[in-house]
């Protein structure tokens, strides 16, 4: 049936599909949306010590900055999932990028503690639109068969993002002020920000509920019947619990290296960020052996990976711990390429957008409760007990989807 302007209508159009002009523009779209997202809400990571030792906080205090972001978006993805299918996925994640880019050109300004954990929390809720309707979008644009690699794609584009933030942020940070730093990013961030705008697809397979004869009623329903799978259950436990280890260790590895027996310098520490790059390859590539072996079997492969590479950085050689940071980050990324793409695929149809944004409220819970709770136990207990609650929380995730995640190869596939 052809559309009203011409075009294919909404029901015969399968999807965009790869190496078409259409599929690189909307992977070449969410890749900057993501960098967009994922540089400011943890360029503050790279400058930690500095914002510790500036505002004169406790080094679980200071990691507080990036909790409040990510509690911020924890809190949002579900409200910007309704928006989204009320006023249109693009249109959402254009909203929210803005607005994330204001407070973000505000948060540096901040000579107290208090303030800026405020300014984060608004940037945080912002930037809740991304994560909140990136999947959705693109298990909705993308044909069937191509989602996971897609979203693998989209990941990588995220943790490159992440990694930007903070290798701008640390560097200048360092060697200005790490006020500087971070406004630094937030220049890139809205750059990229006009990219995505610029590159990404029109929505061909959605229509806005505000057009729709169901808009309104069934919010609430949605999001119950996202709550009731058990195996949608089990994949945000994978977000809340690795996560919330991951966040924990890029928060606290910095004060790790800077203190004795290391003293390693700050701009040095900055340049294990480059393990995020592990992310960027693995990502993508376990989209692609997932579509080869099944969803459950990579994603509980990449948790092995994620609890080894935490057990080489109990090693007290810094070259140990980068080769253990990067097997970790890896593990992450793959396991968690694998679990969000999954959440959209596992719903039905009417909760499509609220399946993915409920697995990124678990996400960022973790981010958040981890990200400070740990911080305690490092510094009362120490790195050793630290990195036995890291192993202990991907251990428990790896059953967990083991469990629950039960079923034929060709669900999983």
């Amino acid at each position: 049936m052809a559309a009203a302007d011409g075009g294919v209508s909404p029901e015969d159009f399968a999807g965009h599909i790869p190496r078409t002009r259409s599929y690189r523009r909307l992977i070449a779209g969410l890749f900057f949306a993501g960098v967009a997202t994922f540089a400011q809400l943890y360029s503050l990571q790279a400058v930690l010590p500095q914002v510790a030792t500036d505002l004169d906080v406790p080094a679980a205090t200071a990691a507080l900055t990036v909790s409040a972001a990510t509690l911020g978006i924890g809190v949002a993805v579900i409200p910007w999932s309704l928006v989204a299918d009320r006023i249109g996925r693009i249109p959402a994640m254009a909203i929210g990028i803005i607005a994330a880019t204001a407070f973000g050109l505000a948060a540096p300004l901040s000579t107290e503690i208090a303030l800026l954990l405020a300014l984060r929390l608004g940037e945080g809720l912002a930037l809740g639109a991304v994560p909140a309707v990136a999947l959705a979008y693109l298990s909705e644009e993308v044909h069937a068969r191509h989602v996971a690699a897609a979203a693998g794609s989209y990941t990588a584009g995220t943790t490159v993002g992440g990694l930007a933030g903070r290798l701008v942020a640390g560097p200048i940070g360092e060697a200005f002020d790490w006020r500087i730093g971070v406004w630094s990013v937030t220049v890139l961030c809205t750059a990229a920000a006009v990219l995505f705008l610029w590159l990404v697809p029109r929505a061909r397979r959605f229509v806005p509920g505000r057009r729709r004869a169901d808009a309104g009623p069934g919010m609430v329903a949605r999001l119950i019947r996202a709550l009731r799978s058990p195996r949608l259950l089990a994949l945000y436990a994978q977000g809340f619990l690795l996560m919330g280890a991951f966040v924990a260790v890029y928060n606290y590895l910095g004060f790790h290296l800077i203190a004795p027996p290391f003293l390693l310098p700050v701009w040095l520490v900055t340049l294990l960020f480059l393990a995020y790059l592990a992310g960027t390859v693995s990502s993508p590539w376990a989209g692609a052996l997932a579509a080869r072996h099944g969803r459950r079997a990579v994603l509980i492969g990449a948790i092995g990976l994620f609890v080894g590479g935490a057990a080489l950085m109990y090693v007290t050689v810094p070259i140990v711990i980068l080769v253990g940071l990067v097997v970790f980050t890896g593990g992450f990324f793959g396991a968690h390429a694998i679990a969000s793409s999954w959440a959209p695929v596992l719903a039905e149809p009417s909760s499509r957008a609220q399946a993915p944004s409920l697995y990124y409220f678990a996400y960022y819970a973790g981010s958040s409760l981890f990200g400070w709770a740990l911080g305690v136990v490092f510094g009362q207990a120490g790195w050793a007990w630290f990195l036995g609650t890291v192993i202990a929380m991907g251990v428990v995730a790896a059953i967990i989807a083991a469990v629950l995640l039960r079923s034929d190869r060709a669900m999983d596939a």
